[in-house]
């Protein structure tokens, strides 16, 4: 007995000096504090950034630096951590370095609430490399650092693609002068390969096929080209899509949203090629085509990615329309938020939507009444009416919209 309790002790004391150790590295607030938002300018930053590194128009082999901007990665870095983490991040360029920090609420019952990272790069020869490192008030030898940055990689299953990106790298350069993070690179196809076959589980795969199939039956019923009340088809392909999980929901989303924007769901999965192909039919919300494709991309924006891209994305599309487009439009807005609200109740597995879609939905269950609110604004009037999202006059109708929203039973 006494040699099994010293057995125990001896496999009990490393576990418990990491748990102390780990204790000992939280703190009492945050290293980072922030809202999970993403601004519409980083939008323009992301769409601007793939353009000019679309890797449909690139060589294998081509060698290109794309300029990143140093408020675009901070951003995402911080979008990331909410979804993946719960937490917060930050980056920040310094002359000649860069610094990332993260902030993740620890577990209730421990003292402190927060655990925090600190990382600073530096750039070695072209070449990333970790100065220092902190967890907490802990100091993590830059060596140890890079050795658990490679460990992690490895444990999620990135190796590979993480070699692949490796090879393809060329340099790295940090310009804060100018706010930006110049990445050399020489195109390797299989990245883009590689990026398509992480984009979605084959299970999440089957689903979204799955719903496909069942947009084109649902769609079937109808004669070609009518026009269709948008909740006439929401709630039945909902209903019929799988068992109604999480999953089968989002897929029906997906795929709804594709049909709207009419973009081809092949350009992401190149197997739906094979499957059925919906009858072109015109979708409408409170009886306009937009206004339904701006509640469902919403949708399935906020289901897929959260609250803040969707919200995000939505105020970036009016902001560009209003250079040459159709115009700012408040309505269209207004169809965004409920698309928002609706793919968030989808992400929340919400009771009051399962409630809801037992019946049939009407399209005024799903946005609010639309009139009064600002359409068809040039940029020029935009801008001297409104400004931009942080303007006063700008909010007060982004209040108008929301009190709208919580006037109906789904989102109240």
């Amino acid at each position: 007995m006494r040699f099994a309790a010293w057995l125990v002790a001896l496999l009990l004391l490393p576990l418990l000096a990491i748990a102390l150790l780990l204790a000992s590295t939280l703190e009492a607030a945050p290293l980072v504090s922030r809202s999970a938002s993403i601004s519409p300018t980083s939008i323009a930053d992301a769409k601007s950034l793939l353009a000019s590194n679309d890797p449909r128009r690139l060589r294998r082999g081509e060698q290109r630096t794309a300029l990143i901007p140093a408020a675009l990665i901070d951003e995402a870095l911080n979008h990331l951590s909410s979804r993946v983490l719960q937490g917060r991040g930050a980056f920040a360029l310094a002359k000649e370095s860069a610094e990332v920090r993260l902030s993740v609420a620890a577990p209730r019952l421990l003292a402190a609430p927060y655990l925090n990272l600190s990382v600073l790069f530096k750039v070695v020869d072209g070449q990333p490399r970790i100065a220092s490192a902190s967890l907490g008030a802990l100091p993590i030898p830059p060596g140890v650092a890079e050795w658990l940055i490679a460990l992690a990689i490895e444990y999620s299953g990135l190796g590979a693609d993480w070699h692949l990106a490796r090879q393809a790298f060329r340099g790295l350069q940090f310009a804060p002068a100018r706010g930006l993070v110049a990445v050399s690179y020489a195109w390797e196809p299989g990245l883009l390969e590689s990026a398509r076959s992480r984009a979605f589980t084959p299970t999440e795969i089957a689903d979204i096929e799955a719903a496909q199939r069942a947009l084109a039956a649902l769609l079937a019923d109808y004669p070609a080209r009518a026009r269709v009340p948008l909740s006439k088809i929401l709630a039945p392909l909902l209903s019929r899509v799988g068992k109604r999980t999480l999953q089968d929901d989002r897929a029906a989303l997906l795929v709804l949203a594709a049909y709207l924007s009419e973009k081809r769901l092949s350009t992401l999965l190149p197997a739906a090629r094979q499957w059925p192909q919906a009858r072109p039919l015109e979708l409408t919300l409170h009886g306009h085509y937009d206004k339904a494709q701006h509640f469902t991309i919403s949708a399935a924006l906020a289901a897929w990615a959260g609250e803040p891209a969707a919200n995000a994305i939505g105020i970036y599309k009016e902001i560009d329309d209003s250079r040459g487009g159709s115009g700012f439009s408040f309505a269209d807005l207004a169809a965004d938020r409920a698309g928002t609200r609706f793919g968030e109740l989808i992400a929340a597995d919400s009771p009051r939507l399962q409630a809801a879609r037992r019946s049939s939905l009407a399209d005024a269950e799903l946005a609010p009444a639309l009139g009064g609110l600002p359409e068809d604004l040039s940029e020029a009037t935009f801008q001297r009416r409104f400004g931009g999202p942080d303007n006063a006059a700008f909010q007060e109708l982004s209040r108008e919209i929301d009190h709208r929203l919580a006037a109906l039973p789904l989102y109240r």
